[in-house]
């Protein structure tokens, strides 16, 4: 069993609320702020870094964008790899897509990971009068259109003709191609059959979302199922799984900076009463609800909790640090989970 690696997401919305989504100690979006603890992370030893794709999302529906973001990001780092967390299709179109990919994976000496999905939210590209179709049919459909029409632009050794569904090129090139050769690594993400089997056939990586233990091995054995369908070993997937974290040298702290969060969330009364009672001191349980979503404990903790998706088949992380925009919970599992590992 090789070591897992560990990806940090840069918190680019704000977002304080009483679930504790993502970034609930953000009170004030800052770009560069952002992007100042993406650098820190690669200089603490992250093997990856990701941004999300989203174009309205948290406090004032204030987000950075995530392409640019990630070029941004590229130009001031050196050697941790770099992606978006499900690239929405629908945003950008597929060819253009693959220009873009090509040139930032030649700017950042191959660096670039294609996590390619549909969008999870309908009412953004409603807003921005872009395409999304009614049916999971037809995203799943539109989305692996476009991911073959990178990956031929990226493999293509003379002007391409081709199309596939909605999306085409006609004399079309991606030169200068990508570095990393045969071309980037392609990622899917989620359970949806259509890019279950999109991965089994063509994909590198396999991302989920937020889940607990159980629930991890029931999706990953759904991932096999499709490998198994193509003949494919599951074990040449990368896979990997986006948490959060919440982390404290002792218990006590824990409890302070749960408390801290809890009091930015403009609704109190819908503040779980078993989170709220962990906070204060008068419970020793945290919800599932929480739990599932979260590693969440003293160093110690999080690294056993860690270990047991490692064992379950996790080759990746993806984590969001509850405490951001302050680094002291990346730097504490920097300095004293992370290294367990190597």
């Amino acid at each position: 069993m090789s070591a897992p690696r560990f990806g940090y997401c840069l918190p680019i919305f704000a977002n304080p609320s009483a679930g504790l989504f993502r970034t609930p100690n953000y009170d004030q979006l800052d770009a560069r702020t952002t992007l100042n603890l993406g650098v820190r992370a690669e200089a603490l030893g992250f093997d990856s870094l990701w941004v999300a794709d989203h174009l309205m999302l948290g406090r004032d529906e204030a987000i950075l964008e995530g392409w640019t973001t990630l070029s941004s990001l590229g130009g001031a780092t050196s050697q941790a790899q770099l992606g978006l967390i499900h690239q929405a299709h629908f945003f950008r179109e597929p060819a253009i897509a693959a220009r873009m990919a090509a040139t930032l994976d030649q700017l950042t000496d191959g660096r670039f990971i294609l996590f390619y999905d549909f969008g999870r939210q309908r009412r953004e590209n409603e807003a921005y009068h872009l395409n999304y179709p009614d049916t999971e049919l037809d995203l799943v459909g539109e989305t692996f259109d476009g991911v073959r029409l990178i990956r031929d632009l990226w493999l293509a050794e003379a002007p391409l003709t081709a199309q596939y569904g909605r999306h085409g090129v006609t004399n079309a090139t991606c030169t200068p191609r990508p570095v990393q050769q045969p071309h980037p690594p392609i990622w899917f993400g989620e359970m949806e059959p259509g890019l279950l089997a999109a991965c089994a056939e063509l994909g590198q990586g396999w991302n989920t979302t937020p889940c607990g233990l159980e629930e991890f091995r029931r999706r990953l054995t759904l991932l096999e199922g499709a490998c198994t369908e193509v003949g494919r070993d599951v074990d040449t997937i990368e896979v990997s799984v986006e948490m959060q974290v919440l982390i404290a040298p002792t218990r006590a702290d824990l409890r302070a900076l749960l408390a801290g969060m809890l009091t930015r969330a403009p609704d109190q009364d819908s503040i779980d009463p078993q989170l709220r009672a962990f906070a204060d001191g008068t419970g020793n349980e945290l919800p599932a609800s929480f739990t599932d979503a979260t590693f969440v404990g003293t160093p110690h903790e999080v690294q056993a909790q860690m270990e047991r998706y490692v064992e379950a088949g996790a080759d990746h992380f993806l984590l969001w640090f509850l405490d951001a925009p302050d680094p002291t919970g990346m730097e504490l599992f920097a300095h004293e989970v992370a290294p367990a590992f190597r």
